[in-house]
């Protein structure tokens, strides 16, 4: 559904964007990550046919953005961090100008207007002017106009921003759903949401591609090492953490026992293992020979945030002070997804 081949974006003597390649699949939901500057914005507004590359080449559905930018922009949906609203008008009088502006007409459109009011939970303000709207309304408003023609591709930057967390959770199930019949990309700094809504990642630095994989494999391949969360209780009598650790650390292929947690007469450890290694069976083993009670034995995943930072040697919510002017975000005219 989209392939970008060395994808570049210079501007004198910067480079935003250089050089990345990456392909998603029809249906994917794919989280787009990267510090502030790193070149996520410009990539996302290169893909939606606001800035031209300066080299390599992109395709959305088959359409070069390039060469042919009036299909690719039938063919998205775009939210940007800041949605592109009249405030003067009407929110139903606004969906319904945008629907024109994507082609609707008649019967269809109204159909449409009427499916993003419920959908976006927006139907109790369609008589509200947009410049009266809280800024969580006003998201969602941007979120009904990126959706309204059903696009084969969303483009959706910073979806959840001025949300509260029932919005949150509620936007998140939105994004979820329309997976399947829509291609995805969602860029957010909120790293734990990238986690429970997509299937994959792609992670920039500095404008290059530092990688791009499913958050199972991209935790696999930063762990390079197996490492289990282990719960140990006392059958009875006192619980001597040293003394559980000790046990744990002299078990073959283990390197090292960390406690997590402690509690009454129990103890949670993270057992990391040599590269190569697998402990779980003979941790196991261990603990009820010892006459412990082995409470939880699971894999200890790194987080994606702990991933994000790995990769990019940067504080994952921390502003930029020398972000390039491209990457600041400005407001778009919903004319641009026409």
């Amino acid at each position: 559904m989209i392939t970008v081949t060395d994808l570049t974006k210079r501007y004198a003597r910067t480079t935003a964007v250089d050089h990345i390649s990456f392909s998603i699949s029809k249906g994917d939901i794919v989280g787009f990550l990267g510090p502030n500057g790193a070149g996520k914005t410009t990539t996302m507004r290169m893909l939606t046919c606001f800035f031209p590359p300066t080299a390599g080449k992109a395709t959305v559905a088959g359409f070069d953005v390039f060469e042919q930018s009036l299909e690719v922009r039938r063919r998205i949906g775009y939210l940007p961090e800041a949605p592109p609203l009249y405030l003067e008008m009407e929110t139903i009088e606004y969906l319904r100008f945008v629907g024109r502006l994507k082609g609707l007409t008649g019967d269809r459109l109204e159909k449409r207007v009427d499916f993003v009011l419920e959908r976006c939970a927006i139907a109790d303000v369609k008589a509200k002017l947009l410049g009266k709207l809280s800024k969580g309304y006003r998201q969602r408003v941007g979120l009904a106009q990126a959706i309204i023609h059903n696009p084969d591709v969303l483009i959706l930057d910073e979806p959840t921003a001025g949300l509260d967390p029932k919005q949150i959770n509620e936007t998140r199930d939105l994004i979820k759903s329309l997976a399947g019949d829509h291609t995805i990309i969602l860029s957010t700094h909120i790293l734990p949401e990238v986690e429970q809504t997509c299937e994959r990642v792609i992670i920039i630095n500095k404008g290059k591609l530092v990688a791009t994989d499913s958050v199972h494999n991209l935790q696999a391949r930063a762990r390079g090492a197996e490492s289990v969360l282990v719960e140990v209780g006392a059958r009875t009598g006192e619980f001597a953490i040293p003394v559980v650790r000790a046990r744990l650390e002299k078990i073959t292929g283990v390197s090292r026992a960390t406690l997590k947690e402690e509690f009454q007469n129990g103890a949670v450890f993270e057992v990391e293992a040599s590269k190569g290694q697998l402990v779980r069976g003979d941790l196991a083993r261990a603990i009820v020979e010892s006459g412990w009670e082995l409470n939880e034995l699971r894999p200890a995943a790194m987080s994606l945030e702990e991933i994000f930072l790995q990769l990019t040697g940067t504080d994952a919510g921390a502003k930029s002070a020398d972000t390039p002017p491209e990457e600041a975000p400005t407001p778009e005219a919903p004319e641009a997804n026409a």
